[in-house]
């Protein structure tokens, strides 16, 4: 789990929607959670790839958007955008592999021309048949 400065979390309870009845309208339950990207210290990298998976999230401001609604608790729906947060700033943590480029073997290409020309012969003996 990433380490986030409390510093860097702003929370806001709004009243959540889903089941709960009359109780969703009269208490806050579902989890704002706002959080400044900038005072996460990620290098330039990381930020780029926190962008990319935020997508909508992320707020021009550099603020990520986290909506937790899915428990009809406060502290349940507190943990679980708490927890969500921390798997995007992992996911973004991680450097994909990169791609070593490959070409085909001699021998590849060779059975290749070979299936290719196998091939041409069966549908060159599709034709008519000719009585010559």
């Amino acid at each position: 789990m990433a380490d986030i400065p409390e510093s860097a979390i702003r929370e806001k309870f709004l009243a959540g929607t889903g089941p709960g009845g009359q109780n969703v309208n009269k208490v806050a339950t579902a989890c704002q959670l706002r959080v400044d990207v900038y005072a996460l210290g990620l290098d330039p990298d990381s930020f780029r790839r926190l962008k990319t998976l935020a997508g909508s999230r992320m707020t021009t401001e550099g603020e990520l958007v986290i909506l937790a609604r899915r428990f009809r608790t406060q502290e349940a729906n507190r943990a679980d955008a708490r927890q969500r947060l921390s798997e995007l700033i992992d996911a973004a943590l991680v450097r994909p592999e990169r791609r070593v480029k490959t070409k085909p073997s001699k021998a590849a290409k060779a059975r290749r021309v070979d299936t290719k020309k196998a091939r041409s012969s069966v549908k060159a003996g599709r034709g008519r048949v000719r009585l010559d």
